[in-house]
């Protein structure tokens, strides 16, 4: 197996990944681009399927923990519902509960090998920043989606209907009491936060290990004290798993265009703080012994 950290493979398609130019100075400097070696989407489904259905995994394992936790929480019949008559109590347990599924699914053997995404707009950023081939990013996305579906699935199966009840409503995220606009702003400002975290944070070495935990850490932040400006989602696969499920469509655009947005506005912020120069990895764990399908910087993180 390859060492993600370690790896020089990928020396000359990293080459390939960031083109030079001179600038007027006389030196060379890398540009990101957008990457497509040329790989066909059969080819692509061939060799690396195995991290695709690890992303299903992923985000199915996400979204049953949300809807269990939901469940748990604000179904009427729930006897924690009825014992933390606090809101901002219950919504900072929702957020510890989702904060530590991530950081397990980030360090998880899954995570690390697939890089632990679960998140399409996470993928997009990271095609953007030329660290993923143009097949690899649509079947994450694919299998992100396919993920959210299968979690919702399960999760409304084992609760038996409880789930769909209309204080759970399948865990959707809709915008909260101040309205889509206040909800589109907050959502792009999480996911920007979030993303720019997840660069900054891998690209440190001395803090790159860490990254779960940061993540972790936001999303339970996300969860206590954003959720009621939109619910808290910074995932367009997340929100799509439950509204199919729950058939509510309100104010979908938001959780789709928000999340990508604002982490695209990330990469770019990062690009343009680092000197154009690109992230190493698109994995969130890089320091382990799996493969890794990702493109590499020429040179590591700091």
């Amino acid at each position: 197996m390859e060492r993600c950290s370690a790896t020089r493979l990928n020396h000359d398609v990293n080459q390939a990944t960031e083109s030079e130019f001179i600038s007027a100075s006389g030196q060379h400097r890398r540009m990101p681009l957008l990457w497509r070696d040329g790989r066909s989407a059969i080819a692509s489904l061939r060799h690396h399927w195995p991290e695709y259905l690890m992303e299903v995994g992923e985000v199915g394992c996400y979204l049953f923990v949300a809807c269990m936790i939901a469940t748990l929480l604000q179904h009427p019949a729930s006897i924690v519902r009825h014992s933390i008559s606090s809101a901002m109590v219950r919504r900072a347990l929702m957020g510890l509960a989702m904060g530590t599924t991530a950081i397990a699914i980030v360090t998880s053997p899954w995570g690390k090998r697939s890089g632990g995404h679960f998140n399409p707009a996470i993928t997009l950023t990271f095609y953007r920043l030329g660290k993923i081939e143009f097949w690899d990013a649509w079947f994450y996305g694919i299998a992100q989606f396919l993920g959210a579906l299968g979690g919702v699935a399960l999760a409304s199966y084992a609760l038996r209907g409880a789930l769909g009840d209309d204080a759970v409503r399948y865990a959707v995220t809709v915008p909260g009491r101040y309205g889509s606009a206040v909800a589109f702003v907050a959502e792009l400002t999480i996911s920007f936060i979030l993303m720019l975290t997840v660069l900054f944070v891998t690209n440190r070495k001395v803090m790159a290990a860490y990254t779960a935990y940061f993540v972790g850490a936001l999303i339970a932040l996300y969860y206590t004290f954003e959720a009621p400006l939109s619910g808290m989602s910074t995932n367009p696969a997340r929100t799509f798993g439950s509204a199919v499920h729950a058939n509510y469509w309100h104010a979908l655009w938001i959780y789709f265009l928000a999340p990508s947005l604002g982490m695209l506005a990330a990469g770019e912020l990062f690009l343009r703080v680092r000197g154009a120069a690109a992230p190493y990895c698109a994995k969130l764990h890089h320091a382990n012994q799996e493969r890794c399908i990702f493109h590499h910087a020429n040179t590591k993180s700091r």
